[in-house]
């Protein structure tokens, strides 16, 4: 049976925001809540991105059972891979069991911005790799060296370690990306039902391990409002491939969709309060193997949302 979740939405809302909608989340019974990790938003008009990890604390503080997973961490640039490690053994252990590593190579949007050159896809993959061994290798405790080709640790040791350390959790949209993210991770993190990708992640080391989606819908009491408010919050996600992973800025993801209309920005989401419009996209990415899935409600009617989510898909998905 799949695990339904919750999207906390970086973008749109400011921390304390964030924080009572996990705490809603967590007493509708959503088993987990996927949290962004961005420096800016992808859109101006979202108007937000509070740090990640200082919302993890207060999520941490004001939930019981409430699984959390980072969709997803960056621990490439702006990030230094030991900063990630003492991030994440510090949320585990505020959260014991609760907390899951979610990285990923990251975009330009969010990266660019210590002036470091943004590098191509095949570099950060290889610098995601060694940045997962290096936080593994931290979490081992005691004093840790490390010399490698993109990164350097001089005798660090993590204090503040948990008692169960989290899972780390490797995003992938591609067959290269899977099957790095089966040799490296302890589960898998995407946005697509894309049975390829799951199929290589198994054929290569994932099996038997969890699968994670976003899922991004749009609830309002008829289509087209669900459809305009989704294109107002959430046009960029008509940007797709490799085009989304190399804009700078936001106002470039602004410019951007505005060759998009709002049928094509919003064909990918179930929208409107049809229930089962988000029932049978469920199954689509239950079919493709995937076990969570974390819900994604574009714009400020979440309280609308988590009415629909309790009475049409909670007592029907879990």
């Amino acid at each position: 049976m799949v695990e339904l979740g919750y999207t906390l939405s970086s973008e749109e809302f400011p921390p304390n925001e964030l924080v009572k909608h996990a705490q809603k989340a967590e007493s509708l019974g959503f088993t987990f809540a996927g949290i962004s990790d961005h420096f800016h938003p992808w859109l101006d008009q979202q108007g937000n991105s509070p740090f990640a990890w200082t919302t993890l604390g207060g999520v941490a503080a004001t939930t019981s059972t409430l699984n959390v997973i980072t969709g997803v961490t960056c621990p490439l640039i702006r990030y230094h891979p030991a900063i990630i490690a003492q991030a994440a053994a510090t949320v585990a252990a505020m959260m014991p069991g609760r907390f899951s590593l979610g990285v990923g190579t990251g975009e330009n949007l969010n990266e660019h911005i210590i002036g470091t050159r943004w590098p191509p896809i095949a570099v950060r993959q290889e610098m995601l790799e060694e940045a997962v061994d290096l936080i593994r290798q931290l979490w081992q405790g005691g004093y840790q060296s490390h010399r490698g080709v993109y990164y350097t640790v001089d005798n660090a040791r993590i204090y503040t370690l948990p008692e169960q350390l989290p899972p780390v959790i490797v995003a992938a949209s591609g067959q290269e990306s899977a099957t790095m993210a089966g040799k490296i991770g302890d589960g898998l993190i995407s946005v697509a039902p894309n049975t390829e990708v799951v199929k290589t992640f198994e054929q290569n080391g994932g099996e038997g391990k969890p699968k994670y989606a976003q899922v991004t819908v749009c609830w309002a009491k008829d289509e087209e409002s669900a459809r305009d408010m989704a294109f107002k919050w959430w046009a960029n996600a008509g940007v797709t491939g490799q085009l989304s992973q190399e804009l700078a800025l936001p106002q470039y993801f602004d410019q951007a969709t505005e060759m998009l209309d709002p049928k094509q920005a919003t064909k990918s989401m179930p929208l409107g309060p049809d229930p089962e419009k988000y029932l049978q996209d469920i199954k689509t990415y239950t079919d493709a193997g995937f076990t969570h899935l974390y819900m994604h409600q574009v714009g400020p009617d979440q309280d609308g949302f988590f009415q629909f989510a309790e009475k049409e898909l909670l007592p029907k998905v879990c």
